[in-house]
């Protein structure tokens, strides 16, 4: 759920997912069992695949980067903050990411052409693992999202045009599903489904002022599909 004028998401319903999953544990979100895990992928299906379509539009194929920061500790999610004048999902949180063009001979170089675009982060830097299900917005974007390992010793340089902010957030936050939020709205006749996974983020500005990092709709959708996958790979 990309967007609807007029709400707050932060003030819908939500309750936690009703199966009783497991997070998925440390040794299993290390960079080696990843990169097994995309090389052997499982039998599996992604959960979040499509949003109710509010915007009649010829499909357009889009890609974005999930890149996983390898921190010595352990893997953190770069995310982006979108600048509040975009039209396309602005002041949301974000993958790095957008349509793939003409040019870009796949979606994988898309998505690395996008986060170089968007926050300088130099494909030199990106190990690519794989690509997950696309997701389809209700604007018509059919997204894949191509998972990336990233090394720390990456430069990142914001485009002021199009992000605000870039944090990180530590994958197994996003790979516990006792943060994942379910929330379901019915408007205009029509019941909308989405997750959330909000963050308060410590790094901004210390510990004492925490920024909360209200993750949700598209990007939220993506992250519980990535965690379907681990947990059905673990799961064997």
């Amino acid at each position: 759920m990309t967007a609807l004028k007029g709400f707050d998401p932060r003030t819908t319903p939500w309750t936690l997912p009703s199966a009783n999953w497991s997070p998925i544990a440390p040794k299993d979100l290390m960079a080696d069992r990843l990169k097994w895990i995309f090389k052997n992928p499982p039998e599996w299906s992604p959960e979040v695949k499509r949003e109710h379509a509010w915007e009649e539009r010829t499909p357009k194929a889009a890609a974005v980067l999930i890149p996983i920061v390898l921190r010595a500790d352990e893997g953190h999610v770069l995310l982006t903050q979108r600048t509040q004048h975009l039209t396309s999902h602005g002041g949301q949180i974000a993958f790095p990411g957008g349509k793939v063009d003409d040019d870009d001979a796949s979606v994988e170089d898309a998505a690395l052409r996008e986060a170089k675009e968007e926050v300088g982060l130099s494909p030199e830097f990106v190990e690519v693992l794989g690509r997950m299900p696309s997701y389809v917005t209700g604007s018509g974007f059919h997204i894949t999202p191509v998972v990336g390992l990233v090394s720390p010793h990456m430069q990142i340089t914001p485009n002021p045009e199009e992000v605000d902010e870039v944090f990180e957030v530590p994958l197994s936050f996003l790979m516990n599903p006792a943060n994942h939020r379910f929330h379901e709205m019915e408007r205009e006749g029509v019941m909308r489904r989405w997750y959330s996974m909000p963050y308060m983020d410590t790094h901004t500005a210390g510990p004492s002022q925490p920024t909360e990092r209200f993750i949700w709709g598209v990007t939220a959708g993506m992250l519980r599909n990535f965690y379907r996958l681990l947990l059905a790979a673990n799961s064997l």
